[in-house]
């Protein structure tokens, strides 16, 4: 826009000069030439009346030696009262052109080598007509002409220059207020809901600008609204949860109302989360600074405890690697743990009872990688798996899961993908940037190189691989 509007100020400019400096360059010429051809008329008009009176040679060298120079002016005098015709000066208009002017009686111009010829009539007191030449060169009809152009030339540079900052200031003055409308509306689009745009400029950017804050304000009432109904709606889960934990409370004892208490209590602490999350605008997987976030290893351990007993119960195998030490990462606890319990609870609904499982955590120096394998039938279509809402296509998968996990790693500059196992089954590869940049496609790792190969459906991270289930 802004340059847009420069062309059109510079073509507009242009045109408008143009118009004027030609014709007026023109008129500079004409009268250049007009001011010569008067100077020649008046050394005629001052010698007529001398030539009028005698036609004395040297009575004429004299008046012409007053008047002018000798060899700018010459005299055609014709024959008569017995005399013959003779000329004085240097004569360069033609025979014709003088017989000419003697027969219409009147001045003329014809044009000479190097100039023009100016030949005016003058009566003699014989009867015949002299004829006076005035010789008047090139350069005395250009005179100052080229200056005057050049002059005009630079008048018009000039204001072709001062046309175009005037304009670029003014496109400035327009663009910039809507490169801050753009820049607020991609701010926004970013999730900094406290992007806001300066209601100044144009009347109608400005108009733009407090709808874009108007907007911009409502979004953020409405995301409110939207946490404390998220809010109101989880606490309502409180009392159905507080009368399902005095029942279990009930059962007595035994591993399967151990297993119902605990998880009677995880799902109050996930109600709780949820309802600190919904009023916290923060989001939870961002670090706040150093120290932030968790022990990835404690956290796998405390799932894994939870997990292992129903997969006693289902006779499944089930192995832990690399979590004997701690390993820190930018993500909340409860977010990791829901993840973990997202890929766990997909091995237990979608395989058989008996199907082996694993958990392995590699720490390198800059990314945490988690991988969940199982020995199980695989996903026929990972990359439809990933989309949200559509799952691995069995029955009962939505796809939810896979998306939670995904948001958690993308936070951290992260990914995930879907593999085959070396147990058979599928593998999913939790990939969790540490230091937040945007991975490369190798680095060196604590346990040997991260590489990624691919092959038909096969998208795998290979460190030192796990060792075989017992």
């Amino acid at each position: 826009m802004r340059w847009a509007l420069v062309k059109v100020s510079l073509a507009v400019t242009v045109m408008v000069v143009v118009a004027f400096a030609v014709p007026l360059g023109l008129v500079i010429r004409e009268m250049a030439r007009d001011r010569a051809f008067s100077n020649a008329e008046r050394e005629a008009a001052a010698v007529a009346p001398a030539l009028s009176i005698t036609t004395d040679r040297d009575q004429l060298e004299r008046v012409v030696a007053s008047v002018g120079s000798d060899a700018a002016m010459a005299v055609h005098i014709p024959a008569g009262d017995g005399g013959e015709a003779h000329d004085m000066g240097e004569r360069r208009a033609t025979e014709e052109d003088i017989a000419a002017v003697r027969e219409l009686g009147r001045v003329s111009t014809s044009p000479v080598t190097g100039g023009s010829a100016l030949l005016q009539p003058v009566a003699l007191s014989s009867g015949e007509i002299a004829v006076i030449e005035v010789f008047v060169p090139e350069s005395e009809v250009t005179n100052g002409v080229d200056t005057a152009w050049a002059v005009l030339a630079g008048v018009g540079v000039a204001l072709i220059l001062g046309s175009v900052a005037v304009a670029d200031r003014l496109g400035v003055r327009m663009v910039r207020p809507a490169q801050r409308l753009v820049e607020g509306a991609h701010e926004l689009g970013e999730g900094k809901l406290g992007a806001r745009v300066p209601e100044d400029g144009p009347t109608e950017l400005r108009l733009a600008a407090v709808a874009f804050n108007s907007m911009a304000d409502q979004v953020v009432q409405l995301l409110a609204n939207e946490r404390e109904l998220a809010a109101d709606l989880s606490h309502r889960l409180r009392t159905p949860l507080t009368v399902l934990r005095l029942n279990a409370a009930s059962l007595g004892d035994g591993p399967a109302a151990e297993q119902t208490r605990a998880a009677v209590e995880q799902l109050e602490r996930e109600v709780d989360t949820i309802i600190r999350t919904a009023r916290d605008a923060k989001p939870q997987t961002a670090a706040a600074g150093p120290g932030a976030g968790c022990d990835a290893a404690e956290v796998v351990r405390e799932r894994m405890a939870f997990w292992s007993a129903l997969a006693e119960d289902e006779g499944r195998k089930w192995r832990v690697a690399g979590a004997d030490r701690p390993v820190r990462i930018p993500v909340a606890r409860t977010d990791l743990a829901a993840a973990l319990d997202a890929l766990l609870g997909n091995v237990f609904r979608h395989t058989a009872e008996g199907t082996a499982f694993a958990v392995d955590v590699h720490n390198g120096e800059d990314a945490v990688i988690v991988l969940v394998s199982d020995a199980g039938p695989g996903i026929p279509d990972p990359e439809a798996a990933m989309a949200r809402g559509r799952g691995s296509g069995n029955d009962g998968s939505t796809g939810l899961g896979l998306d939670i996990v995904r948001r958690l790693a993308e936070s951290t500059g992260g990914d995930v993908r879907i593999g085959s196992s070396v147990l058979g089954g599928t593998e999913v590869r939790i990939w969790i940037q540490v230091d937040g940049r945007e991975r490369e496609p190798r680095r060196r790792g604590h346990r040997g190189t991260v590489r990624r190969r691919r092959g038909p459906g096969r998208l795998v991270a290979s460190f030192n691989r796990p060792r075989s289930l017992p």
